[in-house]
């Protein structure tokens, strides 16, 4: 089969590693990228041996022929940038978290299905290696039914110093690692039945929150979850940016602790293996276990753009974990639980 001719949208950070993970995947190949600073997107044509670049979309969208486009642009242009694409009928990946508000993220949902396009959203979180594996022991049922469980991503990582402007944020760490961490939590567990959270601002130079803490029933079983989320958190097993979980099951106890091991305790004991992350020599080693991630996610979009199978991340399915987002703020500024059935 051809390989996919695709463009990008953006030539910033997150760029290059979105990038080398749809080369790795094998089934595609970059054939333009935009950048409002043309400077930005030569630089990473030539990193990758792009040939044509341009600093205009709609010139780039009218010269080229693509089977899809990538939008790794900042969030206030999701919106514009995804009815410009899907109005040209071409399937739509767009970077996390889709949109700023509720509203705007079921709109360009519904832009989506009205043009008959595909919207697929980069969120890869779910697809880390051992995070699946955890997944899979969970659904075997080797720890029973789950009653509670727990989702921790807790570090003191000067994240302020890499992105100085996520200070001037009003709403920071539910916004943009809640749809990552919510998003894993629905992977794991299943459809929200309520949701409440609290939100805290540690550092004193910031606008918006750094720590996060959200409760939720969910699933078939009503298990009790909770998303702990922090930027100002000093521990002694801190090993950024990994996410631990934690399920307490009627037979049993499953953990994803540090550096990628899993625990499953038993009447039999405890098993224990580790689930490291795969490595590829474009990935900083300190992120691999994200950079590696990308890569499963996209090969994920390949086969559905392919038709041999379907994506996860579509954009419908994370219209859900934008409703916990936002919902979550909601209950912050209320007071009271959020309950969907």
């Amino acid at each position: 089969m051809e390989k996919l001719r695709f463009a990008m949208l953006g030539a910033g950070f997150w760029s290059q590693y979105q990038l080398a993970g749809w080369l790795e995947t094998g089934g595609v190949e970059c054939v333009a990228i935009c950048d409002p600073i043309r400077e930005k997107a030569e630089k990473r044509a030539n990193q990758y041996g792009v040939s044509k670049v341009y600093d205009n979309p709609e010139e780039m969208l009218d010269k080229e022929s693509v089977d899809f486009v990538d939008i790794c642009t900042s969030i206030e242009t999701h919106t514009a940038l995804t009815r410009m694409i899907a109005g040209r009928k071409l399937p739509v990946v767009c970077q996390k978290p889709l949109a700023t508000s509720l509203s705007e993220a079921e709109a360009i949902v519904a832009y989506c299905q009205e043009a008959g396009v595909p919207l697929f959203v980069n969120e890869n979180w779910r697809w880390q290696h051992a995070i699946r594996q955890f997944k899979a022991m969970l659904d075997s049922g080797s720890v029973g039914t789950p009653f509670r469980g727990r989702i921790n991503f807790c570090n003191n990582y000067p994240v302020f110093d890499n992105q100085p402007t996520l200070k001037n944020l009003e709403r920071f760490i539910l916004s943009d690692m809640g749809s990552h961490i919510l998003d894993m939590a629905r992977f794991l567990f299943g459809e929200a039945h309520s949701i409440y959270a609290q939100n805290q601002r540690i550092h004193s130079d910031i606008k918006g929150e750094d720590v996060s803490t959200v409760m939720m029933t969910m699933g078939e079983n009503r298990t009790t979850v909770i998303c702990e989320m922090s930027f100002a958190s000093r521990m002694e097993n801190e090993r950024f940016p990994e996410t631990y979980a934690y399920v307490e099951g009627d037979k049993g106890f499953l953990e994803l602790g540090p550096d990628f091991w899993i625990r499953q305790t038993t009447d039999d004991g405890t098993l224990a293996k580790r689930y490291a992350p795969p490595r590829y020599p474009w990935a900083n080693p300190d992120y691999s276990v994200v950079h590696s991630s990308i890569v499963s996610c996209h090969s994920n979009f390949v086969e559905a753009l392919q038709g041999k199978g379907e994506a996860e991340t579509t954009g419908a399915d994370n219209l859900k974990t934008m409703r916990l987002i936002f919902d979550a703020y909601e209950t912050i500024r209320t007071g009271q639980a959020i309950k969907y059935d």
